[in-house]
C-alpha cells in the first residue's frame, strides 16, 4: 500500500476516534471536562481536541491527492477509498452535530442524499466507460462543509462575540452548494441517466 492510500486509511481511522470523543458519557462517569471562557462564549476543551483531529484528517485529504498526482501514485484502490474517507469524515461530523441539536437535520439529510445520488450517477457513468471529474461546485461544496464544521467546533467564534450568526449562514450555504453541485452532476449525466435502451 502506497503513502497516499495509507493517508486515506488514517483519515478513516480518525473518524471513530472523533465520534468516541464527542459521544463519550463523561458526566455519567463523573468526568468533568473543562472549557475556555471567551467573554460570554464557552468553548469546551472537547471541541478543541476534535478540531485538531479534524484538521489532521482534512490535511491528509489534501496531502494524499497531492502526493498521488505528483509522484504518479494514483491507484484504483486510491480512487475507491479517498472519496469514501472524505464522506465518512464530513458526513459523520454533520450527523453528530444534528444528533446534538447543533444543526438542523434537514440540511444534513440533503447533503447525505446528494452524496448518495452523485455516487449512483458516477457508477452509471462509469459503467458506460466514462469518468466524471469533480466540478468546481463539488470542490466548493467540500471547502464550505469543512469551514462550516470548523466554525461549529469553535462555537461560532469569533463571530459569536459580535452576535453574528456566521455559522448558520455557512451551514446553509454549504447545504445549498451541495444540492446545486448534485444538480450539476445530474445535468452532465442526464443523457445516460434517462437512457431508455
Amino acid at each position: 500500500m502506497n503513502l497516499p492510500n495509507k493517508l486515506s486509511i488514517i483519515r478513516i481511522v480518525i473518524v471513530p476516534i472523533i465520534v468516541l470523543i464527542m459521544i463519550f458519557p463523561y458526566a455519567q462517569l463523573g468526568i468533568e471536562l473543562g472549557a475556555f471562557q471567551i467573554q460570554y462564549v464557552t468553548l469546551p476543551y472537547k471541541n478543541v481536541v476534535v478540531l485538531v483531529l479534524f484538521a489532521i484528517a482534512s490535511f491528509t485529504d489534501f496531502l494524499d491527492g497531492r502526493i498521488a498526482r505528483k509522484k504518479n501514485m494514483v491507484t484504483s484502490f486510491g480512487k475507491f477509498i479517498d472519496p469514501i474517507a472524505d464522506k465518512l469524515l464530513v458526513n459523520t461530523m454533520f450527523i453528530m452535530f444534528a444528533v446534538q441539536g447543533i444543526v438542523p437535520i434537514v440540511g444534513v439529510l440533503l447533503m447525505i442524499w446528494r452524496d448518495t445520488i452523485v455516487d449512483a450517477i458516477r457508477m452509471m457513468v462509469g459503467a458506460k466507460g466514462k469518468v466524471m471529474a469533480a466540478g468546481n461546485l463539488g470542490k466548493l461544496k467540500t471547502v464550505l462543509q469543512m469551514v462550516a464544521i470548523i466554525a461549529i467546533l469553535l462555537c461560532n467564534l469569533p463571530f459569536e462575540l459580535f452576535r453574528l450568526a456566521v455559522v448558520d449562514f455557512l451551514f446553509w450555504f454549504a447545504t445549498f452548494v451541495s444540492v446545486m453541485s448534485g444538480v450539476s452532476y445530474f445535468i452532465q449525466a442526464k443523457d445516460i441517466i434517462l437512457e431508455t435502451k
